[in-house]
Parts: C-alpha cells; sequence; structure tokens
C-alpha cells in the first residue's frame, strides 16, 4: 500500500503560498488514487485478510491520503 507522506501547513498570503496549496492537493490526489488502485488489484481473499471488503477501498484510500496528515 501507498505510504502516507508528511505534508507541511500552507501559507495563503503569498502566491507561492497558493501553488504550495496546490501542489499539496496534487500529492494528496495522486496517493489516494495510488491507494485506490493497489487495493484493487488484489484479490478478495487479501482484501480479506487485510480485514477489508472490496466496498471499503475508497473509504480506506481517502482515510490515508487526508485524514492522517
Amino acid at each position: 500500500m501507498a505510504a502516507a507522506q508528511q505534508i507541511s501547513a500552507v501559507n495563503f498570503a503569498s502566491p507561492l503560498g497558493f501553488l504550495d496549496a496546490l501542489l499539496v492537493k496534487f500529492v494528496r490526489y495522486r496517493l489516494y488514487r495510488q491507494t485506490v488502485n493497489e487495493l484493487s488489484a488484489l484479490t478478495a481473499r487479501d482484501l480479506a485478510d487485510l480485514g477489508l471488503n472490496r466496498s471499503e477501498i475508497k473509504r480506506v484510500a481517502y482515510q490515508a491520503a487526508y485524514e492522517n496528515n
């Protein structure tokens, strides 16, 4: 599964702050998509070994990308 990455706080006061915020959104979305793709590639048995159902993949990926940072 994709490794969670540390994402720093963003300053919106300058144009560079806006670009930093955009980069953070892009990195988080890439992490979300990578996690969804990797979990979707697993078989139902592999998912069951992890304690997941196929219907939970998007929720788990969202938590990995957006809530654990």
